[in-house]
């Protein structure tokens, strides 16, 4: 099986390449369209700022080329925030593969969220062998408000969806790849979708 983690310099993807390792496989890290195109499985990484984010996959023609992917596609972190509509960061345009928006938490909590926290209202064979109310790793700012392709929503000031899907997209707000056996079986469940 050929994993590839979409490398367009925004992300820690050793952590994510590492993660896969420990599950006997090695994922490779590429900015190749006909790459990307040709895995049978996508990771779309993405740690820092929205808007130089999408800037970077714009100047290297991804952002018209993950939209059109055909095979399992799972973004992690900011990656899954760039599939959705619109942030608040940096007042972004996503990708639009979700169609939801991402918004800044309030000063009413302590931003970034960071650290371990529940996920719950499980709700895809992505979830398969994990408990409802399971902890996952989480570090960020923004949130995607909870909508219609929310498979799992976590509580930080409200409810937001933690993780999206959309038919062969997925995204988590979590790092499963930092989310110890747990994220590790998510992981493993995204490699069998």
């Amino acid at each position: 099986m050929k994993v590839v983690i979409i490398d367009y310099g925004a992300g820690n993807i050793k952590s994510i390449q590492f993660a896969f390792k420990r599950l006997s496989l090695d994922a490779v890290l590429s900015n190749n369209i006909d790459e990307i195109k040709a895995a049978d499985k996508v990771i779309f990484p993405g740690v820092g700022e929205a808007s130089s984010a999408m800037k970077m996959l714009k100047e290297s023609g991804l952002d018209k080329v993950i939209p059109t992917l055909k095979q399992p596609v799972l973004g992690i972190c900011l990656g899954m925030q760039l599939m959705c509509n619109s942030s608040e960061e940096g007042n972004t345009k996503g990708l639009g593969i979700f169609d939801v928006d991402v918004k800044k938490f309030s000063k009413a909590v302590k931003v970034p969220q960071m650290g371990w926290n529940v996920i719950y209202n499980l709700n895809s064979e992505l979830f398969t062998g994990i408990k409802e109310k399971e902890f996952m790793y989480l570090v960020h700012s923004f949130y995607a408000e909870n909508c219609k392709e929310a498979i799992a929503t976590t509580d930080y000031e409200l409810e937001y969806a933690s993780a999206l899907q959309k038919d062969n997209f997925y995204g988590v707000q979590f790092h499963p790849e930092k989310s110890s056996k747990a994220g590790e079986q998510i992981l493993k469940n995204f490699l069998n979708l």
